[in-house]
């Protein structure tokens, strides 16, 4: 029996990105171009107001496109078919079938998708790590998020929480960590370590945080990851000290991953991506240097992401379209291990 050719799906779809501090949502068409954006603030950590901060940016961005799909980015655990929120640091969503509450607000499919896994899915399609059949993406911002595509399928776990890289322990007893741990790799390579670090040396009124301090009215409090990553791109020597810092921590995580996922392409994204080959030619020397077998191995290569902070909105977005093309008669949109596959 001949079998019909799969529907083609939508031309544009919508991706949402839900963040701390903002909403961003867009427009966005089936080459991942985003034809328009808008942005609120999040209203603090109230799970309802942000579903009506939800409703009024895609009616806004849908008009005269009633069956445009969204797709939503959220930090945070979610089911294996994407229906419901088990937890988010950011909002007050717990075991929340966030899916169904906005398909009967929007009166359209909606797809859920962790935030770094939208990103990685996005780098994958339309970014660093296009054609790459094996790909870790890495995203370093307050903490570290992390997302998996294996032959053009998100790898999401057995449970839909994969890809939590960050709270990996690499120094035993080490610094506390939100999630109450001691050592976990966000606490050495991310944003919110090259801070920490910062405002210790401030704080101590080192003469090598002079320009630091100056930068802030010395104030130390002041101190942040995305201050020190603009002063060492300045040119600034002990801020550029400590970005290799964090650098390297950043590689030795990656040799811990690839010598357990073996990918083809690391594509580091993120506030802190923004220092580039301040950042990136130390990890990649740490990763080489630590990398179990090497000399005998293929090593993965390492790339700083393409997208910038655009990339969980428009992998959000893509990641909807390609579901909506896959069931193109459903209401719901089941996301299992190893289904979406773009063409």
């Amino acid at each position: 029996m001949q079998r019909s050719a799969p529907a083609p799906g939508p031309l544009l779809s919508i991706g949402i990105d839900i963040g701390g501090t903002k909403v961003a949502a867009g427009l966005v068409d089936r080459r991942g171009r985003i034809l328009r954006t808008l942005r609120r603030d999040t209203p603090g950590h109230d799970a309802v107001q942000v579903e009506e901060v939800i409703t009024e940016l895609v009616q806004e961005l849908s008009r005269g496109r009633w069956a445009v799909p969204v797709g939503i980015g959220a930090a945070g655990w979610m089911d294996l078919d994407g229906g419901t929120v088990l937890f988010s640091p950011h909002l007050a969503w717990r075991n929340e079938p966030l899916r169904e509450r906005l398909e009967e607000r929007l009166r359209r499919r909606v797809h859920v998708a962790n935030d770094a896994d939208a990103a990685a899915w996005a780098e994958w399609r339309f970014g660093a790590g296009r054609g790459e059949p094996r790909l870790v993406c890495v995203t370093l911002g307050t903490g570290i998020g992390g997302g998996m595509v294996n032959d053009g399928r998100l790898e999401r776990g057995r449970h839909g929480v994969a890809g939590e890289f960050g709270h990996a322990i690499i120094v035993p007893g080490g610094h506390r960590c939100e999630c109450g741990n001691r050592g976990c790799w966000e606490q050495y390579a991310s944003g919110n370590a090259l801070g920490r670090d910062a405002r210790e040396l401030a704080a101590a009124q080192s003469p090598m945080a002079r320009e630091i301090l100056q930068a802030v009215g010395g104030d130390p409090d002041r101190v942040t990851g995305a201050l020190v990553t603009e002063l060492a791109l300045r040119g600034d020597a002990q801020c550029r000290e400590l970005v290799a810092d964090v650098g390297e921590w950043l590689g030795l995580g990656l040799a811990n991953l690839a010598a357990a996922l073996d990918p083809g392409t690391f594509v580091i994204g993120g506030g802190l991506s923004a220092a580039g080959d301040l950042l990136l030619e130390p990890a990649v020397r740490t990763f080489h240097r630590n990398l179990t077998g090497r000399g005998f191995r293929p090593a993965a290569r390492i790339r700083l992401a393409e997208l910038g902070p655009e990339a969980g909105l428009v992998g959000a977005a893509d990641l909807a379209r390609v579901a909506a093309r896959r069931n193109p008669f459903r209401g719901r949109i089941p996301v299992r291990r190893g289904m979406l596959k773009p063409r």
